[in-house]
């Protein structure tokens, strides 16, 4: 089909990439995602406005883009933001991560 992509490559934060479309068989769904690791909120906001697409889909600073491929859009320093249970329990809660909401609760 004229125009179609059926192999591309790309870098992403240093790493390479190489996708492949496998027709209808073979779609995405949650098994596979790509983690986005954040230095801090305006960075969150940036990726989260460019990548979530499927608003139903999001949960816990995991977005779907247009083409059904999940993002796991997160503060670099996550671990550290989940020491206490309320701030398991806020995150839970959250689409888009907030990372002040998770500090506060510390």
């Amino acid at each position: 089909m004229e125009g179609k992509v059926i192999t591309a490559e790309f870098t992403l934060g240093g790493h390479q990439y190489i996708a492949l479309d496998g027709g209808p068989v073979f779609r995405f769904n949650e098994a596979i995602s790509i983690t986005i690791l954040c230095d801090d909120q305006a960075e969150i906001d940036y990726f989260w406005y460019k990548l979530s697409f499927v608003p139903e889909a999001e949960q816990c600073g995991w977005a779907k883009d247009q083409f059904g491929l999940s993002w796991q859009i997160i503060p670099a320093n996550m671990g550290a933001l989940q020491t206490k249970p309320a701030q398991i329990q806020a995150m839970m809660q959250m689409k888009k991560i907030i990372i002040q909401d998770l500090v506060d609760l510390a």
